[in-house]
């Protein structure tokens, strides 16, 4: 077959952060047989991508080409690829490798977002075997290893889907592996693009009641038609969090601000309730946690799902 040329955005310093990015080509990481060209149709935009271009989680190598909520065309697919052929519809997400070894604790029992041997990120990241490094979404291709490329399903929109690869799995995730459903009462704190997600499935899920819960009252009305039961406004509403105490069993948190009010937060769960945080800020910031408020509320915080 031809030759695919990768073109995409490209940042070269921290100022790509403010719009200050330049088109044009990049050699993707080396072709293996293992691998899939994709011809990309969209890309969803996640907070990661500024995040990234400023170096605000670490010094990013230079120049990247971010976004990792990748839909498109497999235009080129290796030999000891199984599950895609050249003309599906497939994305990525924000993980391009892991080590894929069977005495891996995590890629051997389905978790290997939790690889602690090798994690190459869908941008910004450097494939093992001086393969390359890795390259995003806002291009006009992607190579990714297959153990990262996925089928998008019929009756789901491209531009749907897009967003679903970060934004949707971060807050999807958590919420299955930590019980919600029939019975559970779950709070989502921050309702951005996460939050919305989170809102909906929540709802989808079963929960009994899903409670939106953000600074002002701006967004309570778009919460509540996106299916949240109730909504808090933690700067509006006098004493929300003595009104809501011990009221939820689960707490997604998306807010990233190391402003935020943990401790009330975590006072509206029920002894043993659990508080997720998916929210990443710069430099990895956050609140300070009063032990006393775990100690005696008996509650649990965690990361991610």
């Amino acid at each position: 077959m031809a030759d695919i040329k990768f073109e995409g955005w490209l940042g070269h310093s921290p100022e790509s952060a403010n719009g200050k990015m330049e088109w044009g080509s990049f050699e993707p990481k080396k072709w293996t047989e293992d691998d899939v060209d994709i011809e990309i149709s969209h890309c969803g935009i996640c907070g990661s991508d500024i995040h990234t271009l400023r170096s605000g989680w670490g010094p990013t190598p230079y120049p990247c080409c971010v976004g990792h909520e990748i839909v498109g065309k497999a235009v080129r697919v290796g030999n000891n690829v199984k599950n895609v052929k050249v003309g599906d519809r497939v994305g990525v997400g924000a993980q391009a490798r892991t080590c894929q070894q069977p005495d891996c604790p995590e890629c051997s029992s389905g978790n290997d977002t939790y690889c602690a041997r090798l994690m190459v990120n869908t941008y910004a990241g450097e494939f093992p075997n001086n393969e390359g490094k890795s390259y995003g979404g806002y291009a006009t291709h992607n190579r990714t290893n297959q153990q990262f490329v996925v089928h998008i399903p019929e009756g789901l929109s491209s531009a749907d889907a897009a967003p679903m690869l970060c934004g949707g799995v971060t807050v999807y995730s958590p919420l299955r592996r930590f019980g919600c459903g029939p019975g559970k009462t779950v709070g989502i704190v921050g309702v951005g693009g996460l939050g919305h997600f989170a809102v909906m499935f929540a709802k989808a899920m079963g929960a009994d009641k899903v409670v939106g819960i953000s600074r002002k009252n701006s967004k309570r009305e778009d919460v509540l038609k996106l299916g949240a039961d109730e909504y808090i406004a933690t700067d509006e509403d006098a004493n929300w969090h003595k009104e809501h105490k011990r009221s939820l069993d689960l707490i997604i948190s998306t807010a990233n601000s190391p402003k935020m009010p943990l401790d009330k937060y975590l006072t509206l769960l029920k002894r043993g309730g659990d508080f997720v945080q998916v929210g990443a800020a710069d430099a990895g910031d956050f609140p300070k946690i009063n032990v006393f408020t775990l100690l005696t509320n008996g509650v649990k915080i965690t990361r991610g799902g």
